[in-house]
């Protein structure tokens, strides 16, 4: 008789543990255990729980192979959730052997598990265990699968087989068909699911973060409610006033924009809409500052395009420095933080845990945000409609170089500027991450040879010599990239006159602004409170977040050390600083590992 000696934990989350019946199955080289049911006295499976039990086999399976979970009705309970950590099993040798999960299993169903030692498909020559490749790949293929986000002029989601979105006659569009309708280049597609809620368990927000984002969420905006803000369609009466939205949730520190050229705008509250394709001349200052030096609110010159001075007068300086800010919040928003890090990073899904939530977020954003009289549509001086032009003229400009951060510093020419903290705080992570991921390729694939050999990899169509490079790209732009254009946007845009959203006057073609004609090209009272919210939400990213041999256990060890030295300098630079605007953001504690919100 041998028996086995099996540990299981349930997630220490809330509502992760299960009443249902557990049973196991172990199958090793020599044979497989029969089905045996997991149970003590008392409840087994409760959250942050860990139980022990034993599976007695009539003789010894040899190595293990798998572990076959099966998750079934006991009595009269309703099916629920489980959240399954890992088990890990004692041979009867005395051998340990890990079977990670960290995954949410619903309903009843049966799982197979297989061993934490991570094995290339060139590693394994057991006919059971390839079958069991191609059955999990075949799985993950069928939940994820690809859906052209495809805007039309009557703002319907439509099925395409088509390379490029079809959306309403726009300036710029360089296709179409005799109807008037456009082509634009190609749009980022979306995973397919149909629903705000997605079915698959392990890709939707845990019940803590859940319940933290509508805590975050509702004090802030029932307090503009009680207060009458968010009903007012009117202008400001005075720059002070501003500050009344964010008395709620303060924090403590509460070039050249082409782009938008050719951007349509449309109208909020009834008015129509203004942007702006500025361009500033920026001085570097004897201190290291850059300081602006002169506006132009077009691209092109001439005398309806004057160029804004620092000699102006205040209220002419203040009005061109607040378009900038305006084209500034436009591109940001858009196309910095919203295409390049949440749509681009949906693209590998796969690579968890650097896309956990992420397909939430991006299924809530289109439903909330994006949809017809969403956000979008009552906010920025861009509608739903034209922000897809912005993205998709966005999109057909991007390459390699953008997805690469010491690329795209190089080709930026800022790598010389002096106080640029994104630049210095982004380059360390960066280091330290591509060193990780050449440490663990290394171990599993030596050479560019095992990289070829690899069946599954060679799918995904890297070169060898671009799959570091590739790698540490994603984890980058997924986890810190995003904290670096998303945490400080209530810090930064709180203050609506330093981030607003839509410009209700055209842009001057004369000097000679007053105070009432800045105001009355500020977004009026019930839109500016719709930004700080946003951003207030969006801002606040609650944590809740496997390899297990030795030497990989060893480079995450020297990884996190890593990391602990770069928060170390920062946190020293801000001490020695001491200024009043603090650049926190790419601090490694306060990175998410994903783009989660």
């Amino acid at each position: 008789m041998a028996v086995y000696r099996v540990c299981v934990g349930t997630g220490p989350y809330l509502m992760a543990g299960t009443l249902d019946s557990i049973f196991v199955t172990l199958v090793g080289t020599c044979g497989e255990s029969p089905k045996r049911r997991l149970d003590r006295v008392g409840r087994d499976f409760a959250p942050g729980s860990v139980q022990k039990y034993k599976v007695r086999c009539s003789e010894e399976l040899g190595e293990l192979l798998l572990l076959r979970l099966h998750k079934e009705r006991y009595a009269f309970f309703p099916k629920d959730s489980w959240y399954c950590s890992r088990i890990c099993v004692t041979t009867h040798g005395g051998t340990l052997c890990h079977f990670p999960c960290y995954q949410w299993i619903e309903g009843y169903c049966t799982i197979e598990l297989r061993p934490g030692t991570a094995r290339t498909i060139c590693q394994d020559s057991l006919p059971l265990l390839l079958d069991h490749r191609k059955w999990e790949l075949q799985a993950r293929q069928e939940c994820y699968r690809w859906k052209v986000y495809a805007p039309v002029s009557s703002f319907e989601e439509v099925e395409s087989d088509k390379k490029f979105a079809l959306i309403k006659t726009v300036p710029g569009a360089d296709q179409g068909d005799s109807r008037g309708n456009r082509y634009l280049p190609g749009f980022p597609m979306k995973t397919d699911i149909p629903s705000l809620l997605p079915t698959e368990p392990n890709i939707r927000y845990l019940a803590t973060k859940k319940t933290s984002l509508l805590f975050n969420a509702i004090p802030a905006s029932l307090g503009m409610k009680l207060r009458g803000l968010l009903d007012r369609k009117r202008s400001w009466k005075k720059l002070d006033d501003i500050r009344n939205i964010t008395c709620c949730h303060k924090t403590f520190t509460s070039a050249d924009y082409w782009i938008l050229a050719e951007v349509p705008v449309h109208c909020i509250n009834g008015p129509p809409q203004y942007a702006a394709s500025p361009l500033c001349l920026l001085w570097l200052n004897p201190q290291g500052a850059l300081a602006p030096l002169a506006i132009q609110l077009s691209q092109t010159p001439g005398p309806d395009s004057p160029i804004f001075l620092p000699t102006d007068s205040d209220w002419d300086w203040l009005l061109a420095k607040t378009w900038v800010r305006n084209s500034e919040f436009l591109v940001h928003e858009n196309n910095t933080h919203f295409l390049c890090t949440h749509l681009l990073c949906e693209a590998f899904t796969l690579l968890l845990p650097h896309t956990r939530y992420t397909l939430q977020v991006n299924t809530i954003a289109r439903a909330t945000l994006l949809n017809p009289e969403g956000l979008v549509d009552k906010v920025p001086s861009i509608g739903r409609q034209d922000l897809l032009y912005l993205m998709s003229t966005c999109l057909a400009h991007f390459t390699y170089t953008n997805f690469f951060l010491p690329d795209s510093l190089r080709a930026r020419g800022v790598l010389d500027i002096p106080n640029y903290h994104y630049r210095d705080d982004g380059l360390k992570t960066w280091v330290v991450i591509e060193s990780f991921v050449s440490e663990i390729l290394g171990y599993y694939y030596p050479s560019d040879a095992s990289v070829q050999q690899d069946s599954e990899l060679q799918a995904w169509a890297v070169h060898p010599g671009e799959l570091v490079k590739l790698l540490t790209a994603v984890i980058f732009n997924c986890s810190a990239q995003h904290a670096a254009v998303n945490r400080g946007q209530h810090d930064f845009g709180a203050w609506m006159p330093n981030a607003p959203s839509s410009m209700r006057q055209p842009p001057p073609q004369t000097k000679g602004t007053t105070l009432k004609s800045h105001l009355d090209t500020l977004p009026e009272v019930n839109t500016t409170c719709s930004n700080p919210l946003l951003f207030w939400l969006v801002s606040q990213e609650p944590k809740d977040q496997h390899f297990t041999e030795e030497r990989p256990l060893r480079n995450i060890a020297i990884f996190q050390s890593r990391l602990a030295q770069i928060s170390r300098d920062i946190r020293e630079r801000e001490r020695n600083r001491g200024l009043e605007l603090p650049y926190i953001y790419l601090d490694p504690p306060l990175i998410e590992n994903s783009v989660s919100i």
